[in-house]
């Protein structure tokens, strides 16, 4: 043990004495570096740090038309090809289901909640209440849209979503402009059977 120490001591020693050196020398003053700089190579700079703060610009790959054969495809397929696509903002709207009573307070508030919970699912979507019965929204992504249109059909408030000319509905759900005459009908009946109970009663 006693032979060990002196060699350890003679490493830590040949180990310390360089760097204490460079430590008077920055404490003297002695180590100057130019401010010219002309001589100097910096390779050190990668493409993603020359990219660095710029404005991203999509790429000339992302407005590639799909490879597709539109002949064999349904209105629906290439409809929703086109919402993928879809680059920038866009907004629609959402009908609620006819039928129940509501408040323009009650649709704010279906408003708010949409917004917040899309929010948490990282897109920005913000709805407002138009009237009793229209929820409009506003997105910065348009690409998407897709998700957008699967979150509100799976909420039992919306009817149906409109983006643009094309309106997405449940499968099975009627139009809505034949779902409102389908329920005026069925008023003027309702209405019609009144008159006759009441025309009965006076006879």
């Amino acid at each position: 043990m006693e032979r060990r120490f002196p060699t350890l001591l003679r490493i830590f020693l040949l180990l310390i004495l360089p760097l204490m050196g460079v430590f008077v020398r920055l404490s003297e003053g002695k180590i100057h570096i130019s401010d010219d700089l002309d001589d100097v190579i910096d390779d050190e700079e990668d493409d993603d740090w020359k990219e660095w703060g710029k404005k991203k610009t999509p790429s000339d790959d992302e407005f590639d038309p799909p490879k597709l054969d539109f002949d064999t495809m349904s209105l629906s397929q290439i409809q929703e090809e086109m919402m993928r696509k879809q680059f920038g903002p866009a907004f629609g709207f959402v009908k609620l289901r006819l039928g129940s009573r509501r408040t323009p307070d009650m649709v704010s508030e279906i408003a708010m909640q949409w917004t917040k919970v899309l929010k948490t699912g990282a897109l920005d979507v913000k709805f407002m209440g138009v009237d009793v019965n229209t929820v409009m929204f506003t997105m910065q992504r348009g690409q998407d849209t897709i998700e957008l249109k699967e979150f509100i059909l799976n909420q039992p408030e919306a009817y149906e979503i409109k983006v643009g000319d094309q309106a997405f509905r449940r499968p099975g759900d009627p139009p809505l402009d034949d779902l409102i005459e389908k329920l005026r009908r069925e008023e003027n009946k309702d209405d019609e059977d009144d008159d006759a109970g009441q025309s009965k009663d006076e006879l």
